[in-house]
């Protein structure tokens, strides 16, 4: 800034030439430099106040709106902050095929107390004693009077729980929220979906995390939030399974069983509509992993795929396709099952003793001929009868969704010779899985193409590489069809869904080596329509016995096999399959025309 002279030299001389003072000059020129650093001090201080106002204004504004938001929520505790890991208990839902809710988060609360808040421990005890009945009311005492400062009580309460607690007025008992998970089908699915439980845990939060089936395989993606919550699609029909469940647990009563299971798989995806195993249990309230006795016993025991069992002659047709597919015969190939058969010093025979005499290929699936699958067996040969069951997928536990699929490890022999060949024809010396026999039958039914059983929902067909010819596809199927309408599986027959398929009776192994006397397990294995190949349905009968007779039937003739017919006869239309209706005969009709 440049500054005026009070006196400049020009109008002092100026001044003092015309007679005037030259003081008035100074005095003018400091009154108007006194007047301009007024008006500048003035500015100044106009701008920061101006700037101060605008400071106030923006805070004023920024806590009123705080405290809007503040009025508009609901209130909540404050939490104090503390170091540690953020629990989350973000889980996605799991929907059937058709988005129905098979589970998913339900928000509650766990009770806990801390004693060194409580007024009147002891009143507070014979309180909670009215609320939950089975707790421990002389346990409760001694906590609460004791030195410790924190104990759960419980892990999950109801709104009615909650709140007769809150009523107790005791100021140590305290309330924290939950995220638990909830299965609203209750038992529908159960070894499906397996169960959840809490992890890690606090007082502001539970996490929570899958213990078994499905809950536990997805465990990763269910937890991530990175899924943004997109619900977990899987192959199941909700009401597919409802049926099989209900038809299954009937027919398990009627036939007098220990346990069933039935597996439902689409032919060219291999997605699994319905799996059901029995006894069941609800998720909701998880029963405990028995630790003494046979784990078959358990309720969590899942039959389809941790049921590992020689599943008996529904193994024959394999030996037959495998055979035409080789070329050594074909559907009409005769061959003599007369005895005796002895094979490594063992002699083999018929069911009761039977004689089947010289038979097609086709008559030995039909009529269940054990020594004619062992001579389809020696003609095929141990390496190549290995090879072909490996493809199939006996040799490795199903790579199914769920947890416990890992664990049905087929048992195979230690030596695989002649013998084991033979016995392994029909059922005997291999032990696997209801679903690994979908497995092995879906391939038969698509045309030869392997298919690996899944429980997540496909777009469309997951098939892999090509097992056996269409033609030796085409010619079993046409054997299972006559099973059925001619063989051992006669109540198999459902009008208008032409069923196919095979019987399977195998006594039942004991728990020390050997084979429990009367006690078997019965296989159907079924194909529908076989006509126009689309699903495999498995059913498996544990221990059976049908007592409608004079003396009791124990083959799945007569106890696998009607019911699992029913089960098609209900389950059918609800996957949208229209019967084929056959026109009655026109005999003794008359045509007539009328005016």
């Amino acid at each position: 800034m440049i500054r005026t002279p009070l006196r400049p030299l020009a109008r002092i001389l100026e001044a003092r030439q015309k007679g005037e003072n030259p003081d008035a000059i100074e005095r003018e020129n400091t009154r108007i430099r006194h007047e301009q650093m007024r008006d500048s001090s003035r500015q100044r201080a106009e701008g920061r106040l101006l700037v101060l106002g605008v400071f106030f204004f923006c805070a004023f504004a920024v806590v009123g709106a705080r405290m809007g938001v503040m009025a508009t929520t609901d209130p909540t505790e404050p939490r104090a902050a503390a170091p540690g890991s953020v629990i989350s208990a973000t889980r996605a839902d799991i929907v059937d095929r058709n988005g129905n809710l098979l589970a998913t988060n339900f928000e509650t609360h766990a009770l806990y107390a801390q004693p060194h808040h409580m007024i009147d421990p002891e009143r507070a005890a014979k309180k909670l004693m009215k609320v939950f009945p089975d707790l421990d009311e002389e346990r409760l005492i001694r906590d609460f009077t004791g030195k410790r400062k924190f104990l759960w009580i419980r892990k999950k309460i109801s709104p009615e729980q909650m709140q007769a607690v809150h009523e107790i007025g005791e100021p140590g008992l305290l309330f924290a929220p939950r995220d638990m998970r909830l299965y609203p089908n209750g038992t529908l699915a159960a070894h499906i979906m397996g169960g959840a439980s809490f992890g890690k845990e606090g007082v502001h939060g539970a996490e929570v995390i899958g213990v078994a089936g499905v809950e536990k395989y997805f465990d990763t993606y269910l937890r991530d939030p990175a899924n943004g919550n997109k619900p977990l699609e899987l192959s199941l029909d909700m009401t597919v399974q409802a049926a099989s469940e209900r038809i299954l647990y009937g027919g398990m009563k009627l036939m007098n069983a220990k346990g069933a299971t039935s597996v439902l798989m689409d032919i060219h995806t291999g997605e699994v509509i319905s799996a059901v195993s029995l006894p069941s249990f609800d998720p909701n309230d998880r029963p405990h992993v028995a630790v003494k006795g046979d784990a078959s016993d358990s309720p969590l025991f899942n039959r389809s795929v941790q049921g590992v069992y020689e599943l008996g002659s529904v193994f024959k047709i394999f030996a037959a396709a495998q055979a035409i597919d080789l070329g050594l015969v074909n559907a009409d190939t005769v061959i003599d099952t007369s005895g005796p058969m002895k094979v490594g010093g063992f002699k083999i025979g018929e069911f009761n003793g039977k004689n089947y005499g010289k038979q097609s290929v086709t008559g030995i699936i039909v009529h269940s001929s054990n020594r004619g699958s062992g001579r389809l067996a020696l003609q095929i040969g141990s390496e190549r009868q290995q090879a072909f069951l490996k493809s199939l997928g006996f040799f490795e536990p199903t790579p199914f969704e769920i947890v416990e699929a890992s664990g049905g490890q087929p048992l195979l022999p230690k030596r695989w010779e002649e013998l084991s060949s033979v016995t392994i024809s029909y059922g005997h010396g291999l032990s696997s899985s209801p679903m690994h026999l979908a497995a092995g039958y879906a391939a038969i039914a698509n045309g030869g193409l392997k298919v690996l059983p899944t429980l997540v929902k496909q777009n469309g067909p997951k098939m892999g590489e090509r097992l056996m010819s269409e033609r030796a596809a085409a010619d079993a199927r046409m054997m299972l069809r006559k099973v059925v309408t001619e063989g051992t599986a006669s109540f198999g027959e459902v009008p208008g869904y032409h069923v196919g398929g095979k019987t399977g009776t195998a006594d039942k192994p004991g728990p020390r080596g050997g084979y429990l006397e009367d006690k078997v397990i019965n296989t159907f294995a079924s194909i529908f329509p076989i006509t126009d190949p689309k699903y495999v349905l498995i059913l498996t009968l544990d221990e059976p016995v049908e007592t409608s007779g004079e003396k009791p039937r124990r083959t799945a003739g007569w106890t696998a096999v009607p019911v699992a017919a029913e089960m098609i006869r209900r389950i059918a239309p609800l996957l949208g399959l229209r019967p084929t209706v056959e026109p009655d005969s026109v005999a003794g009709i008359t045509l007539s025309s009328s005016n």
